[in-house]
């Protein structure tokens, strides 16, 4: 199928959960278009609907209606097995709880998604080393998560989302366990990502996330209310933005 204009495109996108008078409606109807090297961030109170939103634009979830493509590509229709392999090799996914492998270390860790896209050992280890310089990690590869603190967590479980290059990258709630020096290095991280022209989409209830963003959206009671686009002079800006000092 042809690429249409955009690498992520939802048309109609719900997703319901119960029937009949227990019908709970968590997201309605949500059209978005994301281009490539866009970074859109959406933002509402707890329970809008803004993380059921994330795992279906995912494919962690299915819709109950609509229709979601993936570079050029519906997913809504995909076997589990289709959608586990486009998963693998076209998107990485950062959590709020950061999701690390226990017993892996922080390198291992960073490896795993580009061993299970089927890259070699060889590039798998190369890749994770360089993911690690890159968010300051270098010297904490062959620590285990345990010994890490929330921030280096966080820092890691990126990198890992960038391990198999995905096309898009999606985060929920990415420092909404983090303190505030540790909110800073992973807001600094995002605002790099978005320079370098890397996919991005965020759920936050947090305007220092949104402040790294091309674009906002405003989402509540599972339906896009406002959209806004975002202008970025630099990087300084998201200090200005983000209530920061050092």
């Amino acid at each position: 199928m042809e690429r249409v204009g955009s690498l992520l495109r939802a048309r109609g996108l719900c997703r319901e959960y119960g029937t009949g008078a227990a019908l709970v409606s968590a997201v309605k109807n949500i059209d978005l278009d994301v281009n490539a090297g866009e970074t859109v961030a959406v933002m509402g109170p707890s329970g809008c609907g803004k993380s059921t939103l994330l795992h279906l634009l995912g494919g962690l979830e299915r819709p109950s209606r609509g229709e979601l493509q993936l570079a050029g590509r519906r997913m809504d229709g995909l076997s589990e097995k289709a959608l586990a392999r486009l998963r693998l090799s076209t998107i990485g996914f950062v959590f709020q709880a950061f999701h690390l492998v226990e017993e892996l270390t922080a390198a291992e860790n960073v490896e795993l998604p580009a061993l299970l896209a089927g890259r070699s050992m060889r590039a798998a280890r190369a890749r994770a080393a360089a993911l690690l310089e890159e968010v300051g990690l270098s010297d904490r590869a062959g620590h285990l998560p345990s010994a890490l603190s929330g921030g280096q967590r966080q820092r890691v479980a990126i990198a890992r989302a960038l391990s198999s290059e995905p096309e898009i990258v999606f985060a929920d709630e990415p420092t909404g366990n983090l303190d505030s020096a540790s909110t800073l290095d992973v807001l600094r991280l995002l605002e790099r990502l978005r320079v370098a022209g890397q996919t991005l989409v965020i759920v936050t209830h947090d305007e220092r996330i949104a402040a790294t963003a091309d674009r906002l959206i405003s989402m509540r009671d599972g339906s896009f209310i406002e959209e806004m686009r975002l202008a970025h002079g630099s990087s300084t800006r998201l200090g200005e933005l983000a209530g920061f000092e050092r």
